[in-house]
């Protein structure tokens, strides 16, 4: 089983020039590993780029997509890596999905696939990441 990031799923939505190939074969891979999982951020995330839900879940059908519930343990490590981001002068005054994400991952053990690492590795070090080469 692997998370996608909502970047990943955005450049076969948009079918972005420099992205989309690398993104389709990295999803292509990952599911030969197992299930393609997104949570409700990432749908969230991914709604912005449709007018009706039906057409959203229409995509998530197509992709192979599982909406996976969000783990309570991960909602709770989510705001401790937000106290630790604030504490080092993190300037957000939410949440950021990224740990939402990132929490679900490490509690779960699930690699990410992502093209947007920053975050992950620097608050969730156990989480595999699944990204383009620096």
């Amino acid at each position: 089983m692997t998370l996608i990031d909502t970047h990943v799923l955005l450049d076969l939505v948009t079918n972005d020039p420099v992205w989309a190939d690398w993104s389709i074969a990295q999803l292509e891979a990952a599911s030969l590993a197992g299930s393609l999982l997104i949570n409700d951020i990432i749908y969230a995330e991914l709604a912005v780029r449709y007018e009706r839900i039906e057409e959203l879940d229409a995509f998530i059908d197509e992709a192979g997509l599982i909406l996976a519930p969000f783990p309570r343990a991960g909602l709770f490590l989510a705001g401790k890596v937000f106290t630790q981001y604030r504490r080092a002068g993190g300037s957000r005054t939410g949440v950021l999905p990224d740990f939402l994400i990132g929490a679900h991952a490490a509690v779960q053990r699930l690699p990410v696939l992502t093209r947007d690492v920053g975050r992950y590795r620097a608050y969730f070090p156990t989480v595999e990441l699944i990204s383009p080469a620096p």
